[in-house]
């Protein structure tokens, strides 16, 4: 199957080896779907970047984020009866599940959109207090007149969270702690206002009932969420059939919200795909992707810490043009463009409006 993802002849733009670990001891595993926004004339990433430390032989090594604030290293034993570590990315101890890496966020800049550098001036962001024990991760930047709106998957033990910061000047963070309890994760949150209010998409989910659907909800602040929605569930023996998020803000189009999202498989294959939403009521859905608009197929992302993924959480929007910078593999950043025009032509060409009853 083909796509219409015209990559980067540059990909992968960024891997693991081309930044320095945060500390002498620790290691990069892989980078991970970055956050995008324009500042200063420059085009920015917002990279997560998961670390552990050098492997110990019969151990199993869960790095975490103690109440000093300091990065603390659990030492497993690797044949312990109450270990399960069949992922490699999450494993369960003594009844607990943790991650294997510890993620934190990176800031990078670029003139021209394909080779991105590190700025002293600009420091990484770390986890802080109880609901960030095991770091921060798929951060998506919202601007809203000189604002920009972080909002990104706080994870600890007491479960997955969505965490807002937001700054003027990439220096300085007002922390507005976390705007959507657990389980809940891929919010992001609308560039302007709608009716006088904002909107975010996120997604709640449960193991036991329901599934991994978006939902929508506003604000009258930006801060405190309500009117939840659910607005795109799953589709049996489509791309998405195991679970959907959002990416980035929504891009505003005369044809309505475009929003590009990640769909999965029971198999785990991620995939990009669209959804249009009314301009004037963002709850209700036009159209939807019947078939994904990009499929991992390169061997970057293919082959990675953890293969068959693309996965998006920004992009910047010049026109028509889309240049969206996503996740491959769960081991490198890649960039790809998109019209706006063709998405859209594939969403009525496919008569795929969205049925979510």
């Amino acid at each position: 199957m083909k796509d219409i993802a015209k990559r980067f002849a540059q990909n992968p733009i960024l891997r693991p080896a081309d930044l320095k670990p945060s500390a002498g001891d620790m290691q990069i595993i892989c980078l991970l779907n970055p956050g995008v926004f324009t500042f200063k004339g420059k085009t920015w990433l917002i990279v997560r970047v998961a670390e552990n430390t050098a492997a110990k032989e019969g151990f199993v090594l869960v790095p975490v984020i103690n109440d000093a604030g300091q990065i603390e290293i659990l030492e497993i034993p690797d044949n312990h009866p109450e270990l399960i570590s069949t992922d490699a990315r999450v494993l369960r101890y003594q009844g607990l599940d943790y991650l294997t890496t510890l993620s934190h966020l990176r800031l990078l800049s670029s003139d021209d959109g394909v080779h991105f550098k590190e700025d002293p001036e600009y420091p990484p962001l770390f986890g802080s207090g109880m609901l960030e024990t095991f770091g921060i991760e798929d951060c998506r930047v919202t601007q809203i007149g000189e604002t920009y709106y972080l909002t990104y998957t706080a994870v600890s033990a007491n479960g997955v969270t969505v965490g807002l910061r937001t700054t003027t000047d990439w220096k300085t963070f007002d922390k507005k702690g976390v705007i959507f309890p657990p389980h809940n994760k891929d919010c992001a949150i609308f560039e302007e206002k709608v009716n006088g209010l904002y909107y975010a998409l996120h997604r709640p989910s449960s193991v036991d009932l329901g599934g991994n659907f978006i939902w929508i909800a506003d604000s009258p602040d930006g801060v405190h969420w309500g009117n939840h929605k659910c607005i795109v569930k799953t589709r049996a023996g489509h791309w998405d059939s195991a679970r959907v998020g959002a990416g980035a803000a929504p891009i505003k189009t005369e044809y309505g919200w475009l929003e590009i999202y990640h769909g999965a498989t029971p198999e785990h294959q991620y995939c990009l795909g669209a959804v249009l939403l009314d301009l004037k009521d963002p709850s209700k859905v036009i159209a939807r992707s019947n078939e994904p608009l990009m499929i991992p197929t390169e061997q970057y992302e293919t082959s990675g810490f953890f293969g068959n993924v693309v996965f998006t959480n920004g992009h910047v929007v010049n026109g028509d043009d889309i240049t969206l910078y996503y996740g491959a593999a769960d081991e490198f950043v890649c960039g790809a463009h998109f019209s706006i025009k063709e998405i859209v032509v594939t969403l009525y060409d496919h008569q795929s409006v969205c049925l979510i009853g």
